[in-house]
């Protein structure tokens, strides 16, 4: 079903700027009032060498939109039962039980005290439980340990990394800090543990078949690989302004996302397409009861963290008037940047510029496609949500 076409020629124009300044190589999107699509475009290219335009049906790296995914997965087992949020994890995963703590200002990883308390699945949910990524805090005592440790390993399974992470100092004590981490992951294996099943049949008989998202998984078949999208790079990693674009299919390994690999990572694993992810996006609208119960997605886009909390990247600093929810940001305070009638709109994205979203305040809700390493949080997708918003309208 379709509502009345609403005016969104500006953010075409807008997109297109970006396309033709070499920001990003191409972006698709929906956007939604309430559950019917008022928009749906494609512009600029999946490949800008072979001059591929871009297509509903091409697929793209997901990254950390993945994790939508695996906290739907943990919501499904609470609601069968299987588990609670407030479980410790070492119920699931006893290596992770009894955790060091790096103390306040240290400089190597013995310099720990005894954690104060457990990890919570909650905890986990919300990125409060002291482990971090070894991604966005370069030059800290973590980011060492877990980049020489290999706790991102694609080759290995999610067994070595829970085996990994018992050997390593937790950032803070749970529950007393926000940092951004392989909680997700964690989780990943969480399902496996309860479930029984690997974490891909999970996701594929609970989530992705009884939603027809056809083309969700952790790699594109090699029969549908001219459907993968090419990813690039921009001109400067910290000014996503600076037009340029740099191919670079093999990051983050060679091969990433073309074959199965040990690892089904939870976090960033998975490649989708926009009506995929438009799938899931409508599954989660309020009140509807197609994947979760309307209470359980109601506790997912609801603040998680204590008062006067934001969430915080290292290089980029608190993220103001953003807290999290079950799987994805809050916004209670919108910043300038921000669409006006945002306060309460739940959203994440992946690091290449894969984006979903959902404003209950606003009535409005959408998925945002395309390709660029670190295109998460760009002036790119600001610009578009802005305008998106007003062409909505109330």
């Amino acid at each position: 079903m379709h509502a009345r076409n609403r005016d969104l020629t500006a953010v075409r124009a807008a997109m297109q700027r970006y396309v033709d300044q070499e920001i990003i190589p191409g972006v698709s999107w929906a956007v939604l009032r309430g559950g019917d699509v008022v928009d749906q475009q494609c512009v600029g290219w999946a490949d800008r060498e072979a001059k591929t335009a871009l297509r509903p049906d091409h697929i793209f790296r997901a990254f950390s939109n993945t994790k939508i995914v695996t906290t739907c997965a943990i919501m499904l087992l609470v609601e069968q039962g299987r588990l609670s949020l407030d479980d410790r994890v070492e119920k699931f995963l006893p290596q992770l039980a009894n955790r060091q703590v790096l103390k306040a200002g240290a400089t190597s990883l013995a310099d720990v005290e005894p954690a104060r308390g457990a990890i919570t699945i909650r905890q986990l949910l919300t990125h409060t439980s002291g482990l971090s990524y070894g991604i966005f805090d370069p030059g800290t005592v973590l980011f060492k340990a877990y980049n020489e440790g290999r706790v991102l390993n694609p080759y290995t399974p999610l067994t070595d990394m829970i085996d990994k992470l018992a050997d390593l100092p937790l950032s803070y004590h749970p529950g007393e800090a926000w940092e951004y981490s392989v909680a997700t992951d964690v989780l990943g294996r969480v399902v496996e543990v309860v479930s029984g099943k690997t974490l891909g049949d999970f996701f594929k008989a609970y989530i992705f078949e009884p939603l027809h998202m056809r083309d969700t998984g952790f790699f594109v078949p090699t029969i549908e690989q001219e459907r993968l999208v090419a990813y690039y790079r921009g001109a400067d990693v910290l000014d996503p302004t600076k037009p340029g674009l740099w191919r670079v299919d093999d990051q983050p390994y060679p091969e990433a996302y073309r074959k199965p690999f040990a690892r089904q990572s939870g976090g960033g694993g998975m490649v989708s397409t926009l009506p995929d992810m438009l799938a899931l996006v409508r599954a989660l609208l309020p009140g509807s009861d197609r994947l979760l119960k309307p209470d359980t997605v109601r506790q997912m886009m609801t603040n998680q963290l204590a008062s006067g909390q934001t969430i915080r990247f290292a290089t980029l600093g608190p993220i103001p008037g953003k807290g999290l929810g079950l799987g994805g940001a809050v916004t209670f305070a919108p910043t300038p940047l921000d669409p006006r009638n945002s306060p309460g709109e739940f959203q994440w994205g992946g690091l290449a510029g894969t984006h979903w979203w959902i404003c209950p305040q606003a009535n409005t809700a959408g998925v945002l496609m395309t390709q660029r390493a670190l295109g998460f949080w760009n002036p790119f997708f600001f610009e578009f949500k802005r305008l998106a918003y007003e062409a909505v309208g109330p």
